[in-house]
C-alpha cells in the first residue's frame, strides 16, 4: 500500500495543476523592485483605488496590494497552511530562517499571480466556459462519486463555484504565458540529448514490480474485535480466491482500496514507494503468484504480482519527449520569471506584512 494513504486528497493538486505548473519556480526569483512610489507609463490601466481594507492600517486584514487590489491575509494563510502539511510530510523541520525564505517565496509568487492575472485582463485573456466545465469534469473523475466530491468540498470549505472561478483565473493565466512566454521558446537540437548525458544519475531505473491487491482496511484505531472481524472477512475473500475467482472481479467487488476501479491494480511501483509488509510480500514473489495475506498499518491485503522490471538506465529515445518538456519547462521558468519582474517594475506594489 502507498506511504500516502489510501485515499489521495486530489482536490488542491488539481487546482495547481490547472494552470501552468511552470509558475511556481518564478517565485524562486526576488523581484529586483517591490515597491514602486508610483505607479509607470507600464502600469496596468484603470487601476482600482485604494480603500482603508487596503492600507497598512488595515488591522492586518491584508499582506499586499498590487496596484491598489488587495492580497488578503487569510489567502496568504491556505498557502502557509499548504506549506506547513508539505513539511510536515516530508519529515523534516526546517530552521527558522529557512522557513522565513519559504514564507517570503509564498508572498511574492501571490504577488507575482496577481500581476499577471491584471496582465491577463488588461489584455482581454480569459477562459471560455466550455474549458472550466472541462476542467471541473477532470477534477471530478478522481473522486469515485458526486456524493465523494461533495465531502470533499466540504472538509475543505470550499464551494464548487470558488473551485471553478479559480479554475477561470489559472486557465487565463495559463493562456497569458503560453502567448507572452511559451510560445516564444523553442529547444535547440541537443538541448534533450545534453541533459541526458549530463544527468545519468536520474535515468536509473530502480528494481519495479507491478501487483495488484485487495484490501480489507481497519482503522489505527480499531478494537481488537474489529481487527477480528476485519481478518476473518479476509480469510472469506482469500477462500474465493483459492477456489479459482478472477482476483480482478473480485477486487472490483470487495476491496477498500481506490485502486479496487482497476481491479486492484496499482501499476509499477519500486520498493521505496510501499510500506514495508507489503513491498516485502510484493518483491519476494514472482508474476503470477499471489501472496498469503498481509497485514499493514492501512489493514489486510491480498497481493497478486503480475509483472516485474529488472533495475537498469531508461534509454533516452524513450525519455525523449519527457526530457524535452522538463528542459523546456526549465526555459519557461527562467523567461517567465524575468517577464513577472517586468509586469511587476511597472505597478504599484505595497507590502504590508512585516
Amino acid at each position: 500500500m502507498r506511504k500516502a494513504g489510501l485515499l489521495v486528497f486530489v482536490l488542491s493538486a488539481a487546482l495547481v495543476l490547472a494552470g501552468y505548473g511552470f509558475y511556481v519556480s518564478a517565485a524562486d526569483k526576488t523581484p529586483k523592485q517591490t515597491n514602486q512610489p508610483e505607479a509607470g507609463a507600464g502600469a496596468a490601466k484603470a487601476a482600482p483605488p485604494q480603500d482603508k481594507a487596503m492600507k497598512p492600517e488595515n488591522n492586518g486584514q491584508n499582506v499586499a496590494t498590487v496596484n491598489g487590489v488587495a492580497i488578503s491575509k487569510s489567502d496568504y494563510d491556505v498557502e502557509v497552511s499548504r506549506l506547513d502539511k508539505q513539511i510536515a510530510m516530508s519529515g523534516r523541520t526546517p530552521a527558522d530562517n529557512e522557513m522565513a525564505v519559504m514564507k517570503q517565496k509564498i508572498l511574492d509568487n501571490m504577488i507575482g499571480r496577481e500581476v499577471l492575472k491584471q496582465e491577463a485582463a488588461k489584455q482581454g485573456i480569459k477562459a471560455d466556459e466550455a474549458e472550466i466545465t472541462v476542467q471541473m469534469a477532470e477534477l471530478k473523475k478522481k473522486f469515485g462519486s458526486d456524493e465523494e466530491f461533495k465531502n470533499a468540498l466540504s472538509k475543505m470549505n470550499v464551494t464548487e463555484a470558488s473551485i471553478r472561478s479559480q479554475f477561470s483565473d489559472e486557465l487565463a493565466l495559463r493562456k497569458l504565458i503560453e502567448k507572452q512566454v511559451a510560445d516564444k521558446i523553442t529547444l535547440g537540437p541537443n538541448d534533450a540529448k545534453d541533459f541526458y548525458d549530463k544527468n545519468p544519475e536520474i535515468f536509473k531505473s530502480p528494481e519495479m514490480v507491478r501487483a495488484s491487491h485487495i484490501l480489507v482496511k481497519v482503522d489505527p484505531g480499531a478494537s481488537p474485535e474489529d481487527k477480528a472481524k476485519a481478518l476473518e472477512k479476509m480469510k472469506a475473500i482469500q477462500k474465493r480466491i483459492q477456489a479459482g475467482e478472477d482476483f480482478a472481479v473480485v477486487a472490483k467487488e470487495v476491496s477498500d482500496c481506490p485502486s479496487k476501479e482497476q481491479g486492484g491494480d496499482l501499476d509499477f511501483f519500486p520498493r521505496e514507494q510501499m510500506v514495508g509488509p507489503f513491498a516485502d510480500a510484493a518483491f519476494a514473489m514472482k508474476p503470477g503468484q499471489i501472496s498469503d495475506i498481509v497485514e499493514t498499518e492501512f489493514g489486510y491485503h491480498l497481493i497478486r504480482d503480475t509483472d516485474r522490471k529488472e533495475a537498469g538506465v531508461m534509454a533516452f529515445e524513450e525519455m525523449k519527449p519527457r526530457i524535452e518538456q522538463h528542459v523546456k519547462s526549465e526555459k519557461v521558468n527562467q523567461q517567465l520569471a524575468q517577464y513577472v519582474d517586468t509586469l511587476r517594475a511597472s505597478a504599484k506594489v505595497e507590502v504590508l506584512m512585516k
